[in-house]
C-alpha cells in the first residue's frame, strides 16, 4: 500500500472522510454516532489521514457537515419526503444509523466498485428503511437523467443530497446537474455543501496536491455563493456555515471559534474563507 499514491482516485476520499466520522463517533459526547465508520474507512482511510499532514485539523468541519446533513435529512423526512436520493453516496451509512421510517425509500448512487465495497463491509447489517444502491457514473448525463426520471415516478416528495460532490465539478457541470434534478417535479429539496473562492484557494494549498494527482482537483466555488443555484432551477432555503455549526457543537478550534462570534456571511463574501451547508428548494 505504501508504494501507491496517497489518494489513488476519487473513491479514496470516502475512506478518508469515514475516519472523521469514526473519530467523532468514538467520543463520549459525540453529536452523531456512526458505528460502521471505522470498518468502512479501513486501512486505506487510516493511511490517508497519516500521510496528509493538514487533514487532521479539518476534522471539525467534517463533523459539522455530517451533523448538518443529518439535520436536513431528519427535517425533510419529517416534512413528508418519501425518498432520499444520495448522489455520490460514498461510504455514507445514514440509512443504517439514523432513525428513519421503515417506509422511506433511500437510494445510494455512486461508482460500482465503491458501492460493492460498502455492501461487502455491511453485508451483515440491516438498513432501517427501504434501501437500494444504484451503480452509476454521474458524469454520464443521459444515464443520470434516465435514473432521475425513474426515481421521480416512484415517489411523491424526493430529497436529493450531494454531500462532498460539487467541489469536484465545474460550475457548468454543477448547473447542469441542478437542471437535471429540477426536471423531475417530485424532486422538492436538494442538500449540498459549498465553499467560497477564498476557502478554495486555502484548501488547494493545504490538501489540493494529492487530489490533483488522483485526477480529482478541487474546482467549484462560485463567486456569488448559494445564489449560484438560482440559475439552475433551485433557490436557497437555508444556509449555515460549517464554522458556526461547529462552534455551536463545541467542535471548532479555539482560534476559529472567535470568528464564529461574528454573523455568518452565508457565502456572500467570496474572498473570505467560508464553507457551509445549503438546503435548496425548487425555484419554480
Amino acid at each position: 500500500m505504501s508504494s501507491q499514491p496517497v489518494i489513488r482516485n476519487i473513491s479514496d476520499t470516502a475512506a478518508w472522510v469515514a475516519i472523521y466520522r469514526a473519530w467523532e463517533s468514538e467520543r463520549a459526547d459525540a453529536v452523531f454516532r456512526d458505528p460502521f465508520a471505522r470498518r468502512l474507512a479501513g486501512a486505506r482511510g487510516e493511511e490517508i489521514m497519516q500521510k496528509i499532514s493538514a487533514a487532521k485539523k479539518h476534522a471539525w468541519s467534517y463533523v459539522a457537515r455530517t451533523y448538518l446533513f443529518d439535520t436536513y435529512v431528519a427535517r425533510e423526512v419529517a416534512a413528508g419526503a418519501d425518498m432520499v436520493v444520495n448522489l455520490a453516496a460514498g461510504l455514507d451509512t445514514r440509512p443504517y444509523r439514523m432513525q428513519l421510517p421503515s417506509s422511506l425509500q433511500w437510494v445510494d448512487v455512486d461508482l460500482p466498485d465503491l458501492l460493492a465495497y460498502k455492501q461487502d463491509i455491511l453485508r451483515a447489517e440491516k438498513p432501517v428503511c427501504k434501501y437500494e444502491s444504484v451503480a452509476l457514473d454521474l458524469s454520464n448525463a443521459s444515464a443520470r437523467r434516465e435514473l432521475f426520471a425513474r426515481l421521480g415516478r416512484r415517489a411523491k416528495r424526493v430529497m436529493t443530497m450531494s454531500e462532498g460532490l460539487l467541489v469536484y465539478l465545474t460550475a457548468e457541470e454543477v448547473c447542469q446537474l441542478g437542471k437535471d434534478l429540477a426536471a423531475q417535479p417530485t424532486f422538492q429539496r436538494w442538500a449540498a455543501d459549498l465553499i467560497s473562492p477564498g476557502l478554495l484557494k486555502m484548501l488547494q494549498k493545504q490538501i489540493g496536491s494529492p487530489l490533483r494527482d488522483a485526477g480529482a482537483p478541487l474546482k467549484f466555488a462560485p463567486e456569488n455563493g448559494p445564489e449560484f443555484f438560482t440559475k439552475c432551477g433551485w433557490k436557497p432555503i437555508e444556509v449555515r456555515s460549517m464554522l458556526h455549526t461547529a462552534a455551536q457543537l463545541k467542535r471548532a478550534p479555539f482560534f476559529l471559534s472567535l470568528f464564529a462570534k461574528f454573523p455568518d456571511s452565508k457565502g456572500t463574501k467570496p474572498s473570505r474563507p467560508w464553507g457551509g451547508g445549503v438546503l435548496l428548494g425548487r425555484a419554480d
